[in-house]
């Protein structure tokens, strides 16, 4: 596959995880559990706390409960500067969860690090120059415009054949970093996604370029999987919205002409936006 790539690095986009306990809870899409922990011990310094927040404490603590298991739990209050505070508003703190539905949005978001190991350590056995076009939430996840788990590095049309002949290599590396070489088709991104692709790293004979965020967005805008709408709600907020018409306008007619997935971009943009597809 050839293309024209757009020179320099990738621009990192504003952190894909909110600031603060309240922004966190309210606004993402899903509430990575480290992340989590980290904003209770933030916010419970603050004083005075008003009651809702201190409701909003302990339910994520309960949450984090629920997620983590006793031991995990126990041992990272055990180990906090805050960690009285904490138990003096859990205890404190009565009446039903004000937050019920927080713990079924809680996981363990793949970290950039986590993915650049496994990057690096595919080129060890990377002979001759291969080129990787990665898309899907692993993209989105290294240039920090989206948090969440994902085990799949999604490769536009197919994984390079000098990669995916080397199974035991594959097996390994799934077993060790829980990721894997997936694919995806092109034909469900726009018009034009190959001459505005991003040059990311090189890693020994290994390129790693990524397909352009705006051409992500508007592509799972036609999808109809949940997933895919929360990932485009978590990235509506980072991404000019004139631009994202503009991408979906002038370079979707192909995916516009399917009856069923213009319906999907249909009712993915009413849910983002309250308004009608651009036209």
């Amino acid at each position: 596959m050839t293309g024209a790539m757009m020179p320099g690095p990738v621009a990192t986009l504003a952190p894909a995880t909110p600031s603060g306990l309240w922004d966190l809870v309210l606004t993402a899409p899903y509430v990575d559990a480290a992340a989590l922990a980290t904003a209770i011990a933030e916010e419970v310094v603050h004083d005075p706390l008003d009651a809702r927040t201190r409701l909003l404490i302990r339910d994520s603590l309960d949450a984090l409960r629920s997620y983590w298991g006793h031991a995990r739990f126990n041992a990272w209050l055990a180990a906090s500067p805050v960690r009285q505070r904490l138990r003096t508003i859990a205890a404190a703190t009565t009446g039903p969860p004000g937050f019920p539905y927080l713990g079924h949005r809680i996981m363990d978001a793949i970290r950039p690090e986590t993915v650049l190991q496994y990057l690096r350590e595919l080129s060890l056995s990377v002979h001759r120059p291969v080129r990787l076009i990665v898309g899907g939430a692993i993209s989105l996840i290294l240039t920090g415009a989206l948090s969440r788990q994902t085990t799949d590095i999604d490769i536009v049309d197919e994984v390079p054949a000098d990669l995916r002949s080397q199974h035991e290599l594959m097996h390994r590396l799934t077993a060790r970093f829980g990721l894997h070489l997936a694919h995806f088709q092109s034909r469900y991104l726009p018009t034009g996604w190959d001459l505005r692709l991003r040059h990311f790293d090189r890693y020994n004979h290994l390129e790693v370029v990524l397909v352009d965020v705006f051409d992500l967005f508007v592509g799972k805008l036609f999808s109809a999987r949940e997933k895919d709408r929360d990932d485009l709600r978590a990235l509506a907020p980072l991404l000019d919205r004139h631009r994202v018409a503009d991408r979906f306008l002038g370079t979707t007619a192909a995916l516009r002409a399917d009856e069923q997935l213009r319906k999907n971009a249909a009712d993915n943009w009413f849910v983002l936006f309250g308004s009608p597809l651009p036209a």
